[in-house]
This record gives structure tokens, sequence and C-alpha cells, in this order.
């Protein structure tokens, strides 16, 4: 039996890989390492930040790690969070891996690591991230594969880079537009043929618990839910299940969404509030963010095909009632 030890793994992504793992109870021994209690394995939990590399003692001798900790938010201040979480996190999982004998170590970076990049970039792409969080992640990877190039013959580390999750309680950027659909309060800025690539929580954390089982070396993988969608297909699709008309309707012109954009960054630097319009969402918005990935290499088979994570991410979210559904906050 392996002990697993989930570093943040109280969030959105955390609690449904502790879920998967302790079905296989007959395989794993679970652990988890977060700043915040889990509001559903709260037993399993020990607090603990990976800033504090004396708390972090706790994870387990010989387990195997995985890290999904991190400082994500397009609006984090101050803006050094990034490195204390995301890339001095990393060498203080390092630092205690060393010590606690650890050969496996797997970390969900992100697609952000390739920045505004080319429609179907693939693990190999380059790597361009235009902001903090995506430079953040990229450096963190490289802390990783540092301490794998330590004992390379023995060492695994998975890097894991997943486009946006989405899922049944998160309330992150899909929710948030699913929700502008739903409520008819949508508006299309652009010409809607950009496309997108997304990925259903409960296949990436089986992803992740497929991923244990790698051997030494570095295996670095782009997680995706095929197939593609544009955002006119999108938003066909939500109107589709909801019953409705899949007519788009009125669209504004990417560069008037991009000046409103503009004018709300302008009050959130007055003001000091994090509001939920920027023009870095509406740039991220109308952009394409689609990607390819060698997945299919390992093995893996997504449990839950991706027209039928969407119906029930709809259905569940404004359809069904789940008045004690635990809600994340995300991007």
């Amino acid at each position: 039996m392996k002990n697993i030890c989930v570093i943040g793994g109280s969030g959105f992504v955390g609690t449904r890989l502790i879920n998967l793992l302790l079905q296989r109870n007959y395989m794993y021994c679970t652990s988890n390492l977060d700043k915040d209690i889990s509001l559903t394995h709260s037993n399993l939990t020990t607090l603990a930040d990976v800033r504090n590399l004396n708390q972090l003692a706790a994870i387990p001798k010989g387990s195997v790690i995985v890290n999904l900790a991190a400082e994500h938010r397009d609006d984090v201040r101050p803006l050094s969070l990034y490195d204390d979480v995301n890339v001095q996190g990393a060498k203080n999982i390092c630092e205690v891996a060393r010590k606690k004998m650890v050969s496996t170590i797997i970390f969900t970076s992100s697609v952000a690591v390739y920045g505004f990049a080319p429609v179907d970039t693939d693990e190999g792409g380059k790597i361009a991230p235009f902001n903090d969080y995506g430079r953040t992640k990229f450096e963190a990877e490289m802390v990783f594969k540092q301490w794998q190039s330590e004992d390379p013959l023995s060492r695994s580390l998975v890097i894991i880079r997943p486009t946006v999750i989405f899922g049944e309680g998160n309330r992150g950027n899909v929710y948030n537009l699913l929700r502008q659909i739903v409520s008819g309060n949508f508006m299309m800025i652009g010409s809607g043929k950009n496309r997108k690539s997304i990925a259903y929580v409960e296949n990436v954390a089986a992803f992740i618990e497929h991923s244990i089982r790698f051997g030494p070396g570095i295996h670095t993988y782009n997680y995706i839910d095929k197939p593609d969608f544009s955002m006119n297909e999108f938003v066909a699709s939500v109107r589709r299940i909801l019953g409705r008309s899949e007519k788009i309707g009125f669209r504004l012109p990417y560069f008037i969404g991009f000046a409103i954009g503009k004018g709300f960054d302008l009050v959130a630097a007055v003001t000091g509030k994090r509001l939920a319009v920027s023009s870095i969402r509406v740039k991220k918005f109308c952009a394409d963010s689609a990607y390819n990935t060698a997945i299919n290499e390992t093995g893996f088979i997504p449990p839950v095909p991706l027209a039928q994570a969407f119906e029930k991410t709809i259905l569940h979210e404004f359809i069904e009632k789940h008045d004690d559904m635990l809600l994340y906050f995300s991007e």
C-alpha cells in the first residue's frame, strides 16, 4: 500500500482526488496537507502552508507527493505571493522530499506556461507566459526537475498542465460564463470562432491517480478533455441542454469589449476592489486556448466523456437542487 500525500488537497481538484484515492483504499493510504481544513476530509488533513518548511515535515516518509497548492487568481496582491507560494513552495517541498526519501512527485502546473499559444500547442510548445502565474508555474517546474535530476534513475516527476478545469461546485470562470448564459445576460464579444480546451475535474483527478504508477523519469502532459469547441459552439450547447434556442444574437465587437475592460481596470485600480470584468479577462475570453496532448500514449481513458461532463455540470448547477453542495472559488 502506497502513502499518498496530497498538498493542497482541500480545494476543488484535491477533494475529488482524495475521494478517488479513498475508493482505492486497498491501494493507498492518503493524507492531506493544506493551509485550510478540508470540509470533506477533515480527518485526513494536517494544517500546513507550503511557505513554511517546518510545517511540511508532516509529509510521510517515502510517500508519493501530489502538489496541488498554488496561488493562481488573476488579481493576487501582493504579486510576491506568486513567487512565495508557487516557487518557494516548490523548493520547500523538494527539500523535505530529499529528507523523507520521496521518489515520486506529481505537480499540477498549467497551460498558462505557454501564454497566448498557437492553436493545438502540445507539450513541446514554446514557453511564453504572459503573467506571474504562468511564469511562476514554469519556474516551479524547473525546481522539481532539478530535484528529479539528482537521482534520475530512481525518481519520478510527473508534470501535469491542465487547461481550465470545470465541474460541479466550482465557482470559477467556466461557472461564471455558464451563469451568464443561463440568466440570459450573456453577450458574445468578438466573432465567437476562437477555440477553447477545457477539462472536467473528475477526469483530471483520475489522470493524477493514473500517473502515480509512472516509472522513473520526467513525464510532462497537457491535460485536456477532447473535443475542443468554439465559443459559438459552447454557447449553443448550453442553450440546447437548457431547451432554448441556440441562436447567439447580438455580438459586441472585440475592440469595444476590450475598451470596457480597460475601464474596469481603472476602477479597480482606484477603488482597490476585485471586479468580475477586466481587460485581461476579455482578452482571454476572445483568445484561442486550444491544446493538444500526448496523454493517449499513457493508456489513460477519461472516465467521463466531455459531452456528458458538460451536461452533468449544467444540470447539477442550474436545474437540480443541491442545497448542501460545497463550493470552491477559483479562476
